[in-house]
C-alpha cells in the first residue's frame, strides 16, 4: 500500500512538472555544477535577456566547444551535451522558464 501511494505521487509530481524541470533540471541534477552557475556564466558573457536566450537556444540546439561557456577542464570532464531533442518552441519555453527562475534584474536593491 505504502509504495502505491508512493508510486502515485511521484507519478502525479512528474505531470505537474514543467519543460524546464523534466527537460533540464532532470540531467542537471547528476552534475556537480548546480544549474543556477550556467546561468550567471551566460549573463556575463551575453548580458541581456535577449542575448542570453538566443546564446543558450542556439547552443542547445547544436553543442559545439566554441559556443559553450563552460571552460575547457569542464567539457573534458563532462563533454558537450548531446543536441536537444526538444522542439523549438518547448525549447524557447524551457528557456524562458530558466530565465525567469534565476534573472537577477528587478531582484537587486
Amino acid at each position: 500500500m505504502v509504495k502505491i501511494l508512493i508510486f502515485s505521487l511521484l507519478f502525479f509530481n512528474f505531470l505537474n512538472a514543467n519543460i524546464y524541470e523534466k527537460n533540464c533540471v532532470s540531467c542537471h541534477k547528476d552534475i556537480p555544477v548546480s544549474i543556477d552557475k550556467y546561468f550567471y556564466r551566460y549573463l556575463l558573457k551575453y548580458s541581456s535577456e535577449e542575448n542570453v536566450k538566443k546564446a543558450m537556444f542556439s547552443y542547445m540546439k547544436n553543442p559545439t566547444k566554441k559556443t559553450t561557456i563552460m571552460p575547457e577542464a569542464f567539457i573534458l570532464r563532462f563533454k558537450l551535451k548531446e543536441p536537444t531533442k526538444l522542439s523549438d518552441k518547448e525549447l524557447k519555453e524551457a528557456i524562458d522558464i530558466y530565465w525567469e527562475k534565476y534573472k537577477v534584474f528587478g531582484k537587486l536593491k
